[in-house]
């Protein structure tokens, strides 16, 4: 048994208290009044904040690994990611020819099942929860930084992803041909059903969300404001069929290029519970800046900004703790700051023994400093690494 003390982060705030956890978190004992602040009391307090692991839904690469490239390269991202508090993931894939997406599906199943048979802790990963299939169902008109190799949604294509057990989100545009009927059988399959990379009208997104829902799924959104266009007064458009979803989640990438500040405010406001920052981490993540590739295509990282050739912004080099951290700049206080890491991500996948600290959930922890930096990372109880002054065992 482990035990932990410092601020915890709970749904109403941050509480005084200490965790004793194996696996599963045994014991929560709890002390003094709560505090909603990123800081106790103005930022002098150095006491740990503890919180739960990061969830990152949509994660390509990092550390010079692209999840297209195989287990290996999943397992590489993963680790990184990792020593930045993310307990869970979805490595991601991109837009390629057919047969490349189905060979990522199953390097991603490959390096799942290997996780999960490592009984070292060398060996410890995030918990590969299994994929996001991003691409190739999407609009060859609003690829963002996505190769041109976009298709139609046939259900052929459908049965060959679910035939592989691994994928839990699809990101789909309303408007491809095949598009609902796909969405309906990724529903039935309990595939959450995102929509992104689109041109479609808040009219398609309403009438995708009603099948989807029909169905029995849960209807999110894909890097939200990034390849859907904008929202105007009588042109919703996909950013304002989001806004009017209440019961729709929605992935943003707020590391600070993607998004505007007072975009992501306004996302806040509207999306209450229903808003979860993702990472989109391309294979640059975590190395210098300078020339690295996308989907075979060239990407310049220059002031953590990633950009193709013609200008286009790609995706990010940030990690779930920058993002974290910028929330909080913002004037987020951090317990809602970490709902939006772990426990609206975990609502969106139907998770129900992680993202949040409580009792008997599993031991998915992340402990930060003053500066919210990570210092020690658990993942079902087993350290990840210590990155201070560890905690109290």
């Amino acid at each position: 048994m482990t035990t932990l003390a410092g601020w915890i982060a709970l749904s109403n705030g941050l509480r005084w208290g200490r965790i004793t956890f194996g696996a599963t978190i045994q014991q929560l004992e709890l002390d003094g009044p709560s505090f909603d602040a990123a800081s106790v009391d103005g930022s002098t307090d150095d006491a740990p904040r503890i919180l739960p692991g990061f969830i990152d839904v949509h994660q390509h690469g990092g550390a010079g690994a692209d999840v297209m490239d195989g287990p290996d390269a999943v397992r590489t991202a993963a680790r990184h990611h990792l020593l930045r508090g993310v307990t869970t993931v979805l490595p991601t894939t991109l837009t390629n020819p057919w047969p490349q997406v189905l060979r990522a599906l199953d390097g991603i199943r490959a390096a799942r099942a290997d996780a999960a048979a490592a009984d070292r802790d060398a060996d410890l990963l995030p918990d590969l929860l299994g994929a996001h299939l991003e691409g190739p169902f999407l609009s060859p008109g609003r690829l963002g930084a996505q190769p041109q190799h976009a298709i139609p949604a046939t259900l052929e294509r459908v049965d060959e992803v679910l035939a592989r057990h691994v994928v839990r989100i699809v990101t789909l545009a309303p408007e491809i041909d095949g598009a609902l009927e796909a969405a309906q059988a990724f529903a039935r399959a309990g595939v959450r059903v995102s929509v992104g990379h689109t041109k479609a009208s808040a009219e398609q997104v309403r009438e995708l969300a009603e099948l989807v829902r029909a169905a029995g799924g849960t209807v999110g959104f894909t890097h939200l404001y990034n390849a859907m266009g904008g929202m105007a007064g009588r042109a919703p458009g996909v950013v304002g069929a989001c806004f009017a979803d209440a019961d729709a989640y929605a992935e943003l990438i707020l590391d600070g290029h993607h998004v505007a500040d007072t975009s992501f405010l306004a996302a806040r406001a509207a999306k209450p519970g229903h808003l979860l920052l993702v990472s989109d981490a391309m294979r640059a993540a975590g190395l210098p800046n300078g020339v690295s590739e996308l989907g075979g295509q060239r990407v310049t990282v220059a002031a953590g900004r990633a950009r193709l050739d013609d200008g286009t912004l790609a995706g990010s080099v940030a990690s779930l703790d920058d993002e974290l951290r910028r929330a909080v700049e913002l004037g987020v206080p951090l317990a809602e700051a970490s709902r939006m890491t772990s426990d609206t991500p975990s609502r969106y996948l139907g998770l129900t023994d992680r993202g949040r600290i409580e009792e008997g959930l599993r031991a998915d922890l992340v402990v930060l400093d003053a500066r919210l930096e990570v210092r020690d990372v658990y993942v079902a109880g087993r350290p990840a690494g210590t990155f201070g002054d560890g905690g109290e065992a």
